[in-house]
């Protein structure tokens, strides 16, 4: 298992992520996404990337559903930021929570890097499935009741 350091970015902090993550990928970030995961290979399908991703979007490129899902992100649906402590040079990953079409609740952990010393950036989808453990209220700190 992955040892993270976790911890909750103030509203401001969360909101201008987001702004910073929409302006990247409309203009030319590079988006990567990770299709199949080693820790896929003992998880029961419905909890994989490749199957909720073609459960929600199934007419339409993976990479193009996600890039427009990444912007539709809001501060409300933000859970915490980690530090990936196996990679501790690595940039931290934002984890937020979303319901698609009432077919259950998806986790979705991200992490964006600037990659090259023109500024290019790539923003890396490590998770994108429903959510093996229902969402609660409480792991939502900005969500309003």
């Amino acid at each position: 298992m992955q040892e993270t350091k976790s911890r909750i970015e103030s509203e401001l902090e969360v909101r201008s992520y987001l702004q910073d993550l929409r302006y990247a990928l409309q203009h030319g970030a590079r988006l990567t996404f990770q299709e199949e995961r080693q820790v896929d290979f003992n998880r029961e399908q419905r909890y994989t990337n490749k199957f909720t991703v073609a459960d929600l979007f199934p007419d339409e490129n993976p990479v193009t559903a996600l890039k427009r899902e990444l912007q539709r992100l809001t501060v409300e649906e933000y859970m915490q930021t980690v530090k990936d402590l196996r990679f501790p040079k690595r940039s931290e990953m934002r984890e937020f929570g979303k319901v698609y079409n009432g077919k259950g609740d998806v986790y979705i952990k991200i992490r964006v890097e600037l990659l090259s010393e023109y500024g290019n950036h790539t923003t890396f989808v490590m998770s994108f499935h429903y959510a093996a453990i229902p969402f609660t209220p409480d792991m939502f700190p900005y969500r309003k009741p």
